[in-house]
């Protein structure tokens, strides 16, 4: 796939430069069952080689393990990479063993616990990109990202983003400071985000940051039905889109992805990407999907969809997916724009 890099992006408005596709961290530590860290470590390095730049993480992946095994890379490579985490999910303590019974903050005590928890674990001075994880709607937005915005001021904080997020949400929040960054679930599979706030992220010129850009691995065709096929602690399992009859209809819907891939010489990973770069540039966006993985090959797979344009054929085969996928993208929506919107 040769050692060409990516092209770079302004993440949103006086954003910070990076790399057109970025590298979820989550899978190396967290959620995907079992991993092989020396690989997930040479993976960091190999993205960078590629010119992937933003290095996505979160203080609930692994309870903060996550951010510590990302931070030797990170403070290596400082001055290459953009380092990018969240804040507001945290471990439900009525249920302290439950890695998935969380509860959601964000109170301003509780911002500034977690900014400083996140700068220890990370071993670095300035967070880059720092979102708000999902948004608890008893706590006005303007008091947390105002909370947020002194971070900035403080110097601790580079850039702001939020997660999940309505259209009319990301309005309010950048009223009170800029909000460089978007991050939410975008992809073939999952295009809540186009009724009414990726429209609004245009207007306010906020970058987009899809995650789970291949639906969690199924895009790729790496799996039919997770309950059947991924190990205990894969938290695939618990996702109804992924499991049961749902899992098997939701299968036959790759037959167009892969007649697109086939006819690009692609794999059906590349063509999933493409149709995302596709959407920043029938848009006028910036877009940064954030792939997770924790193999070499993978990112060098998920870097040369760079060179596939999709034809107007290709995209009318394509287009009816997500329109017929059966199952919700979490069991609990109420935690998602879409949730909300």
């Amino acid at each position: 796939m040769g050692s060409n890099k990516i092209e770079t992006v302004e993440l949103g408005t006086g954003g910070p430069r990076v790399g057109v596709q970025g590298l979820g961290c989550m899978g190396m530590s967290f959620a995907y069952g079992p991993t092989d860290a020396d690989e997930a470590r040479a993976t960091l390095e190999r993205a960078l080689e590629l010119g992937v730049t933003l290095f996505d993480t979160a203080d609930m992946y692994g309870r903060g393990e996550n951010e510590k095994f990302i931070a030797p890379f990170i403070q290596a490579h400082r001055d290459e990479v953009v380092v990018a985490t969240k804040f507001a999910i945290s471990p439900d303590p009525d249920h302290p063993d439950d890695p998935y019974k969380r509860v959601i903050r964000n109170d301003r005590p509780y911002i500034r616990q977690a900014v400083e928890g996140s700068l220890k674990r990370l071993g670095v001075d300035e967070i880059d990109l720092y979102y708000m994880h999902r948004r608890e709607v008893n706590v006005p937005l303007e008091e947390s990202v105002g909370a947020m915005a002194e971070l900035v001021a403080e110097g601790k904080v580079k850039h702001l983003g939020l997660s999940e997020v309505t259209g009319s949400e990301l309005r309010a929040a950048q009223a009170v400071h800029p909000i460089a960054a978007l991050q939410s679930e975008w992809s073939l599979f999952s295009r809540d985000i186009e009724d009414g706030v990726v429209q609004t992220a245009a207007e306010l010129g906020v970058g987009l940051v899809p995650y789970s850009p291949l639906g969690r691995g199924f895009l790729t065709g790496a799996f039919v039905s997770a309950d059947k096929e991924l190990t205990k602690d894969d938290f695939r399992r618990t996702q109804p889109r992924f499991t049961g009859e749902n899992a098997t209809a939701n299968a036959a819907l790759l037959e167009p992805v892969r007649t697109v891939a086939d006819a690009h010489g692609a794999t059906l990973g590349q063509i999933a990407l493409a149709w995302l770069q596709h959407q920043a540039a029938a848009r006028g966006l910036a877009v940064v999907p954030i792939p997770g993985t924790r193999k070499r090959s993978r990112v060098e797979e998920n870097t040369g969809a760079g060179r596939i344009a999709l034809t107007e054929q290709d995209l009318a085969l394509l287009e009816p997916i997500a329109g017929q996928v059966a199952g919700a993208r979490y069991a609990d929506m109420t935690l998602t724009s879409a949730g909300r919107e």
